[in-house]
């Protein structure tokens, strides 16, 4: 499973990226305000810095108008993913777009339907937000099981992409179940590293080593 890295932050997609942890990069309105930078400027040295695709979302809400937006979003670099929402507007942008040879996100994906949709307009990637479902006490990971059901039934080539990840469950689950990539915060990432019985082990063997006198430099 391929990790995006879901900020627009710089030095926290550096961090990640030197550690070969980053195979691409989704912002979102919300991620660009939060940063406190003008979206081209930002979009582009997150492009210089990642290789992998970089999913830059228009704003627009009608489909001429998001069409305009993505054309421009999608000359910043090679690597752009425009971002769309699933709507019927996202969607005529979407096959547009795609069409033209330009990586397209269909992002705010709930259903079964809408992703079978979003395929069906060629998107490159469909984002399934895990974590919203869950909070109105609906089953995210059973709509990633769907969507992966129904891509594989008709041999679909848009990537399921699981976004809104809340935790490093979230990541594993994801995986097990067949997801082509997630995208989560970087403190989420992190977090993957973490197990209280590693902590434990490594408590012991330095105090261990510190009794014994053991230095190695």
């Amino acid at each position: 499973m391929k990790f995006f890295v879901d900020t627009a932050e710089i030095d926290q997609i550096k961090e990640l990226n030197d550690l070969g942890m980053v195979d691409g990069v989704t912002t979102n309105p919300s991620l660009i305000a939060k940063s406190g930078r003008d979206i081209l400027e930002v979009t582009k040295e997150i492009c210089d810095m990642v290789s992998g695709p970089v999913s830059a979302e228009v704003v627009a809400l009608e489909a001429d108008d998001m069409l305009a937006e993505g054309r421009k979003l999608a000359k910043i670099a090679d690597n752009i993913a425009v971002k769309v929402p699933l709507t019927w507007a996202g969607l005529k942008t979407c096959k547009t777009l795609t069409d033209d040879g330009i990586m397209v996100n269909v992002t705010l994906c709930f259903s079964a339907n809408q992703a079978l949709l979003a395929a069906k307009a060629g998107a490159t990637f469909i984002s399934p937000f895990i974590g919203r479902l869950d909070d109105l006490n609906m089953d995210g990971l059973e709509l990633i099981e769907d969507i992966r059901t129904i891509y594989d039934n008709y041999g679909f080539e848009t990537n399921i992409l699981a976004a809104s990840i809340r935790s490093a469950n979230h990541m594993s689950d994801c995986a097990k179940i067949g997801a082509d990539v997630a995208t989560a915060p970087p403190a989420v990432i992190k977090a993957m590293a973490s197990h209280v019985l590693t902590d434990k082990g490594l408590a012991a063997f330095m105090a261990d080593a510190e009794k014994a006198g053991i230095k190695i430099v």
